[in-house]
């Protein structure tokens, strides 16, 4: 039995921002859209911007739903649709505020009612091995709901 041996790659992701006064800045990345961030309104920030808390929580759900993607393409398991919803918890703990928790709430349709325990199985796989939860001090919190889709 042969052995596949794995290399260990590192890699290196830039941003930068640009300060636009107060507490906003313009978040940018090299080849890519930039836009605003700013600090939440209940840190005295702006409404209706993504703000680093936001991102945060995206960053968690995105990588999640990536990591999945990447699971079911390799074992072949036939999702006809995906969507999620996530919720970070900001507490205050005795260093400051901190997300202890984030929640993720997939909702994945599939055709076949086989498919769902090792649909089920690949979001918890999905959940062990994303590797923005994996970098978090909090909780990363799965509840998933697979559905079978009934056609006509």
């Amino acid at each position: 039995m042969s052995t596949m041996r794995t290399e260990r790659k590192s890699f290196t992701y830039k941003t930068g921002v640009e300060w636009l006064r107060r507490k906003a800045c313009t978040l940018q990345s090299a080849g890519k859209p930039s836009f605003r961030v700013a600090s939440p309104p209940e840190f005295r920030g702006e409404p209706n911007v993504w703000t680093p808390e936001d991102l945060l929580v995206a960053a968690v759900e995105s990588c999640f739903l990536m990591t999945f993607a990447s699971l079911i393409e390799h074992r072949h398991l036939a999702v006809e649709a995906y969507s999620s919803e996530a919720e970070g918890l900001l507490e205050w703990d005795e260093d400051g505020y901190r997300f202890t928790r984030v929640t993720i709430r997939p909702t994945v349709v599939v055709t076949d009612s086989r498919a769902v325990q090792p649909v089920m199985t690949a979001l918890q796989d999905a959940k062990r091995d994303c590797l923005i939860a994996r970098s978090l001090s909090g909780e990363v919190e799965l509840t998933p709901d697979v559905e079978i889709s009934v056609t006509e």
